[in-house]
């Protein structure tokens, strides 16, 4: 599951990630440092500045708006530094 999640966020991104290994994907877009805020109807991950995230919101990750069912279908959303 976990490979094909790496592949789908490479597709989603381009610029050449479609065949770079997962743990270039890691290093670049997941290891990142955010602020969580749970409310009460949503939630919101706020990334910091980093070199990658204009690849991240020109993939239109920063449209992201995903209720979460098992978490009381609270709204998901992120934003960039």
């Amino acid at each position: 599951m976990a490979s094909s999640l790496y592949r789908h966020l490479g597709q989603t991104i381009g610029h050449g990630y479609e065949t770079v290994k997962s743990m270039h994907l890691f290093n670049d877009f997941v290891d990142a440092t955010a602020q969580i805020t749970i409310g009460e109807r949503d939630i919101v991950v706020r990334f910091q500045k980093r070199a990658h995230n204009p690849l991240l919101i020109g993939a239109g990750l920063d449209k992201t708006d995903v209720r979460v069912p098992w978490l009381g279908r609270k709204r998901l959303q992120f934003q960039f530094g």
